[in-house]
């Protein structure tokens, strides 16, 4: 159940939700937005998911996300929409504003004073800004592998045992992928250290974490707010303090607006929808 009373909150920032994606666990993130009153939500990035979108895809609980967020941002929520990769034709849009809602490519606030630097982090990603097409690909099979983890989570949940995380066995298992996640925090941190601000907060890696960073220059809290695929994580700035927020320890299960379909059967439509695509 959705908690009665909505907790206010200062700054929250989300990212990496990829709507229009099967992994895309909308009907969560809705019962967080419910539960919420935000004076500021900032989307970091990656919320539509204009790289994998298909018009047979669309889900009811995807386009709720949509409303809810429209909704808090013309009952008084500051709506910061930052652009990522894989929402990156907003960008033509940068510097835009309608209403509570901008649209920016990145954004420094003062944070009782001090400076915080939003922005999503795929700057740093060499394999998106040199080689975009295997970027996208590798986005389609994240996917499929998010969505089969998700079938197999759904039958060890029957069975009463614990989840297991593919992605994430993988990406600990891979040294490459783990110097790629170190090398993105240093190389913000040290960004950040350098040009005065004391908090840089980020999206992309889908690897949510709260840390303190120091170099020879000086110190800045690296934050990232994860994502809504995997971790189901979102960042709270509240009376001074920031929050590493999880879903699964929140005090609600999923709206009951959630789609019908099971794993299995959003497992089958997405590789049906890449059969044709690959015949195309």
């Amino acid at each position: 159940m959705i908690p009665e009373k909505k907790r206010k909150v200062d700054i929250v920032v989300i990212s990496d939700v990829h709507l229009g994606t099967f992994g895309c666990h909308a009907s969560e993130l809705l019962s967080y937005l419910e539960s919420i009153e935000p004076k500021k939500l900032i989307l970091n990035g990656d919320i539509i998911d204009i790289w994998q979108f298909r018009k047979n895809y669309f889900p009811k609980t995807h386009l709720k996300v949509i409303q809810k967020i429209i909704n808090l941002s013309t009952k008084g929520t500051e709506v910061i929409y930052l652009t990522g990769n894989h929402d990156e034709m907003l960008r033509k849009f940068s510097d835009v504003n309608v209403g509570n809602l901008r649209l920016a490519d990145k954004v420094v606030l003062n944070l009782d004073g001090k400076k915080a630097w939003f922005f999503h982090g795929d700057v740093f990603d060499v394999s998106i800004n040199k080689a975009k097409w295997l970027a996208k690909l590798g986005g389609w099979g994240y996917d499929i592998l998010i969505l089969l983890n998700r079938f197999i989570n759904f039958w060890l949940i029957k069975f009463k045992r614990e989840k297991y995380s593919l992605s994430k066995k993988i990406k600990n298992s891979v040294k490459k992928a783990v110097k790629h996640i170190q090398d993105f925090e240093n190389v913000a941190s040290d960004l950040a250290i350098q040009n005065g601000y004391k908090y840089v907060v980020c999206g992309h890696i889908h690897q949510p974490k709260i840390i303190r960073k120091v170099n020879n220059q000086g110190t800045c809290l690296y934050l990232n707010s994860g994502d809504w695929v995997e971790n189901l994580t979102a960042l709270e700035y509240h009376q001074k303090k920031w929050n590493l927020i999880s879903y699964d320890d929140l005090q609600f299960n999923a709206s009951d607006d959630s789609d019908n379909n099971t794993p299995s059967q959003d497992l089958l439509t997405a590789i049906t929808i890449f059969s044709k695509s690959k015949k195309e």
